[in-house]
């Protein structure tokens, strides 16, 4: 994992990018995790060195890398979100979409944005719910209008 250079970040953004980092590294079978805004902008990220490859026109990385997972999560959330509405089924706190060779994790953030994990296919879902879900709970209550615009700009001058 690259990790994100947080020299002149505020507490709470370093805070989040520790968070971020200690549950890809702890939980077995993580390969990527993206935080993605209600709008869909990717916030945070556990690999940025491949965005910015990416970016630049490059290989950008493996396929399932963060960038490629932010796209995944807002579409996942916006499907999610739409079939709620539509099955009066109230808000949606997480989606599981099992695959052959891989899972892909969403759970929603108080604040409309979105935590997303790209795993192994054998890795154990529990765990990867429950640590999520303790990251949900840490990041859901600072991630303010002011640290989103700060995370915004922390990715943009990544890539």
């Amino acid at each position: 994992m690259t990790a994100p250079s947080t020299f002149g970040l505020s507490t709470e953004a370093r805070n989040l990018h520790w968070l971020l980092s200690n549950l890809v590294e702890e939980v077995p079978g993580v390969h990527s995790v993206t935080v993605v805004s209600s709008d869909g902008l990717m916030l945070l990220s556990s690999d940025p060195g491949l965005t910015a490859a990416k970016a630049a026109g490059g290989a950008g990385g493996p396929k399932g890398s963060s960038a490629d997972l932010a796209t995944i999560v807002s579409g996942i959330g916006s499907l999610t979100i739409g079939a709620a509405k539509l099955m009066d089924g109230g808000g949606v706190k997480q989606t599981m979409v099992a695959m052959d060779e891989g899972s892909v994790f969403v759970m929603s953030i108080s604040d409309g944005s979105l935590l997303g994990v790209h795993a192994t296919p054998d890795c154990d879902m529990s765990v990867v719910a429950y640590h999520m879900a303790l990251f949900v709970g840490r990041a859901g209550h600072v991630l303010t209008p002011e640290l989103r615009s700060e995370l915004r700009k922390s990715m943009e001058s990544t890539q």
